[in-house]
């Protein structure tokens, strides 16, 4: 340490910490009710965790239940439809989180780059619009616009030659169907973001490159996607660590017994367990297994981008 920064350090004493919250008590107070949720309703609830390695009972509770170890786990892998929805769960949302992350930078790119503030005032109205919609309300539009006898959408492939798809009863459709949706419905409100972080680029980057001769092309390639680029890294990270919790609001809306086999996930699964045959234990080590990957992605990819010297959410 430098004699600078031990003299930097003498220099400034720290506030005591109770001193410090009944200075700012208002400020605190106003995290309260988001903090009474957050123990309410997410860690409290890790407690039933202990189900997944039981078999548990109503009757008996938490701590009257028998310990059996993995054998819900194992039942579980060696059922062929939990296979088939957690197989379904990783396909459907890493297509998701591929598409989507990509297209929310581009669009994002597309808009800092339009100059008539009307018009880019209302590209970004009607892309931020979707996300305000229900699924509940989207299926039922999905649905009559891309039903395969009366659906308009089939009605005009039909017309310009492609032909009809059923894109909501085909098993070979369904699951880009449920990508591309999903994207169209999020891709406004996720570039808000990486627009607000462009924003943030001082602009005498511009103006020197310009001087420099850089087109907008080169402008865009060496100051604005380094510049997002930090930003690009903790959103990844983030949406990493939730890519199985994706998709239970829009599937439940959207899908139907014709296309199980492509559009099943562990969050329906879930639900017609639930309906049908309400083990706890078995339910309970489904959400386990979506926790602990979700956790794993989430602690490795911010580790690797530590390591590379990259920002990282902790």
């Amino acid at each position: 340490m430098s004699v600078f920064q031990r003299q930097q350090n003498v220099g400034v004493r720290r506030e005591p910490l109770f001193k410090h919250i009944a200075k700012h008590r208002y400020m605190y107070l106003m995290i309260v009710p988001a903090l009474v949720w957050l123990i309410i309703f997410q860690y409290i609830p890790i407690y039933g965790i202990t189900m997944a390695f039981q078999q548990f009972s109503l009757r008996k509770g938490f701590l009257g239940s028998p310990f059996v170890g993995l054998k819900h786990f194992r039942w579980l892998f060696d059922n062929p439809s939990f296979m088939r929805a957690f197989i379904n769960t990783w396909i459907i949302n890493v297509g998701k989180l591929a598409l989507g992350f990509s297209s929310t930078i581009i669009l994002a790119l597309l808009i800092n780059e339009v100059r008539h503030t009307g018009f880019k005032r209302s590209v970004q109205t009607v892309t931020y619009l979707p996300h305000f919609i229900s699924w509940v309300i989207l299926a039922g539009i999905f649905n009559s616009l891309f039903a395969y006898e009366t659906g308009a959408v089939s009605h005009l492939f039909e017309v310009i030659g492609i032909g009809k798809f059923d894109f909501l009863q085909d098993n070979r459709y369904f699951r880009q169907f449920i990508v591309v949706s999903h994207v169209w419905k999020e891709v406004g409100w996720g570039s808000i973001i990486y627009l607000a972080a462009i924003s943030a680029i001082n602009p005498e980057l511009y103006e020197a490159a310009w001087v420099d001769g850089a087109g907008r092309w080169k402008q865009v390639r060496f100051i604005t996607i380094p510049g997002i680029s930090s930003t690009m890294i903790i959103v990844f990270i983030i949406s990493l660590g939730n890519v199985l919790n994706w998709g239970f609001d829009q599937l439940y809306n959207l899908y139907n017994p014709l296309v199980f086999e492509t559009g099943d996930i562990m969050q329906t699964y879930i639900l017609r367990s639930l309906e049908h045959n309400p083990n706890f234990s078995r339910l309970a080590a489904v959400g386990f297994i979506r926790s602990f990957i979700g956790m794993t992605l989430l602690v490795v990819a911010n580790s690797l981008a530590r390591r590379f010297g990259r920002t990282s959410i902790y």
